[in-house]
């Protein structure tokens, strides 16, 4: 299940809608992400008062299911759940969830993580962070793509 929306959610409750009825769900594992305070900008860590989430509408979806497809080719999920918001946000608020079910939890954590490296290099949103020094669209780090890229190796070339 995909949802790109503005509404804040409830964690709680999307876990219970996740599992509701399969009884052979062994594990739900989760990645929330928040709009933090602080953010590095030029060297140095300066405070974030807000955070703007653009996205293409349609584009986005389109992704983001392709996204999630790849995870329940790749491992045997029972369901997932990925929200993630679009908006101007503040420090605390809730960005983005991330849930993925499955018999066993290795494949529910493997699936959870795959999901969250490809949304932070492959999803088609944008962020603004309001700093000090004004308006720093946030750019994608090395540190994301080399998470992101250990999914494209094969268990051969491991």
């Amino acid at each position: 299940m995909i949802r790109v929306q503005e509404e804040d959610f409830d964690i709680g409750a999307e876990i219970a809608a996740l599992t509701e009825g399969k009884t052979a769900i062994g594990g739900v594992a989760t990645f929330t992400g928040l709009v933090r305070d602080m953010a590095p900008v030029d060297g140095s860590d300066q405070p974030v008062s807000a955070m703007t989430l653009e996205h293409y509408p349609g584009m986005t979806e389109k992704k983001l299911a392709e996204i999630e497809a790849e995870a329940n080719r790749r491992w045997p999920l029972d369901g997932s759940v990925i929200i993630h918001r679009y908006g101007r946000l503040e420090p605390g608020d809730l960005i983005v969830l991330v849930a993925c079910a499955s018999a066993h939890r290795q494949a529910a954590f493997d699936a959870c993580q795959f999901l969250m490296d490809w949304l932070k290099t492959d999803a088609p949103f944008w962020k603004l962070e309001d700093t000090d020094a004004g308006g720093v669209w946030v750019e994608t780090r090395a540190t994301d793509d080399a998470a992101a890229a250990r999914w494209n190796q094969t268990p051969e070339s491991e």
